[in-house]
């Protein structure tokens, strides 16, 4: 496909533009001769070229919306419309983020109603929707418990991180100033209770555990590891990422968690990908309530406010109050589903991922041979060992028989990890025609191993050198 830049023809035009009716003044002397340029190297198409160009780029680019988008700790599941419409209705659109509180009242009561929810599902003492998502919740939480051990007068320069835990983790405890210390998993994937133990001292501000963890399992000793963190005086994080395998089932506030960061854009079906938009609130237990960001929401008598009169704060961590249209999106989904709806989907979301970690069990090894939670985790150190062929060959593979790849080479701890999150929203047949093409490519690493390695072999640009594209990208396209 060429360029838009190659089907330019000088003097074709998409638009005309009518005559100005400014008058004339001296621009160089209004604007400065340094900052106005002669042309600008634009395109010149008619508009049915351009029209064609851009809604043949549109059909390159996969989406849930296309097909299965099986990425593992990242939650792809498809986004109801209603969610849509909802977010869009004038009252929602139409509203400044700093209009007048009075002017507000239905959007302040959809902001206040979502917290109470969020803390009641999740088993939290309250809520705040400012982080724009999961990384930035993961900071605001760190911060909340860094001032609260500074309001204790205790030095503690420690946060501990498994090394099941996604990225994000260890960087938002350096950023916040702590040291961050490894805590390795057993052989059953959990939490190493005797490293933890031994880790554990005084010095320590925190555990941040994703529970289930980025195997996709969930944490069988989440009790004793409560009770070791919480006896030498620190407090456990949880990173919610991976909350569309408990909902409704089980509240992270019951198990003894002291913070928790969600992702509204993963677990309550908002679209996201490319960068944003995303949501990322935090909740906290009772002694943490005083460290949460301003403003906050209060109620009175006769209507909501926003406040600042909170002296402990740790301050404002986002403009304006969070984004806004992604937790309409994430309350509609809410208010759509109930109660029992969340936990049925949790429950469709943790049967279809143990239905493809049985089906493919045979053809791929499963380091963690558990019953999983919402993703399983296998490796491809089988097909490396007996054919050459990767798990990086394999994904892009998979781009042939019409899929998204899954998340490949993390967690880190899995050697060839292919890490796959099918979601409650996909059928049996749709996890049928997946098994079979994942099936269907174990066979030809076996018997046509180059094939496999060539690929992806039907889209506009085949394999590219990676290492090349990463050190020494080009990216810019000049008129020869």
């Amino acid at each position: 496909m060429d360029l838009i830049f190659e089907k330019s023809k000088a003097g074709r035009s998409a638009a005309e533009v009518a005559a100005s009716d400014v008058p004339d003044v001296n621009v160089e002397k209004v604007i400065g001769k340094k900052y106005l340029r002669e042309d600008l190297d634009l395109p010149e198409v008619a508009e049915v070229d351009l029209v064609r160009h851009y809604t043949n780029l549109s059909r390159r680019n996969f989406g849930v919306d296309l097909g299965f988008y099986p990425l593992g700790s990242c939650t792809m599941k498809y986004n109801p419309k209603v969610n849509e419409n909802v977010a869009a209705l004038p009252g929602f659109t139409g509203l400044h983020p700093y209009a007048a509180d009075i002017f507000a009242q239905g959007n302040l009561e959809l902001i206040f109603e979502m917290q109470k929810y969020l803390s009641s599902i999740f088993g939290m003492a309250e809520f705040t929707l400012q982080p724009a998502a999961g990384a930035h919740g993961e900071l605001t939480g760190i911060m909340m418990i860094k001032k609260y051990f500074e309001k204790k007068n205790e030095k503690r320069q420690v946060i501990l991180i498994p090394d099941t835990a996604h990225g994000t983790n260890p960087a938002s405890g350096a950023l916040c100033g702590f040291e961050t210390v490894t805590l390795r998993s057993n052989s059953d994937g959990g939490v190493d209770i005797d490293h933890l133990m031994s880790l554990m001292t005084e010095s320590v501000a925190g555990l941040m555990l994703t529970n289930p963890n980025t195997l996709g399992l969930f944490e069988r000793n989440i009790e004793q590891v409560a009770k070791i963190v919480h006896e030498k005086g620190g407090l456990l994080y949880g990173d919610g990422a991976n909350a569309n395998a408990f909902l409704g089932k089980v509240r992270p506030g019951d198990l003894g968690f002291d913070v928790i960061q969600l992702n509204l854009h993963k677990t309550f079906s908002t679209p996201h990908g490319g960068g944003g938009p995303g949501s990322g609130p935090v909740g906290v237990s009772a002694m943490l309530v005083d460290y949460l960001p301003v403003p906050r929401i209060v109620k009175t008598a006769d209507s909501l406010e926003w406040s600042e009169k909170y002296p402990d704060t740790i301050g404002r961590v986002r403009s304006f109050y969070g984004n806004f249209s992604v937790i309409v999106k994430a309350y509609t989904y809410i208010r759509s589903l109930g109660a029992e709806g969340l936990k049925h989907a949790t429950e469709m979301a943790v049967l279809n991922a143990n239905y493809i970690k049985e089906k493919l069990k045979p053809y791929f090894d499963l380091p963690y041979d558990r019953v999983c939670m919402h993703e399983c985790v296998f490796s491809g150190s089988k097909q490396v060992t007996e054919s050459g062929v990767h798990t990086t060959d394999i994904a892009k593979r998979l781009i042939d028989y019409g899929y998204h790849p899954p998340t490949i080479y993390f967690p880190l701890i899995v050697s060839e990890a292919i890490m796959i999150e099918p979601t409650e929203t996909e059928s049996l047949e749709t996890l049928n025609t997946f098994c079979d093409a994942m099936i269907a490519i174990a066979k030809e690493a076996k018997e046509n191993p180059q094939l496999v390695k060539d690929a992806p072999l039907t889209t506009p640009v085949c394999r590219l050198d990676e290492v090349l594209a990463a050190r020494k990208p080009d990216v810019c396209w000049k008129r020869s």
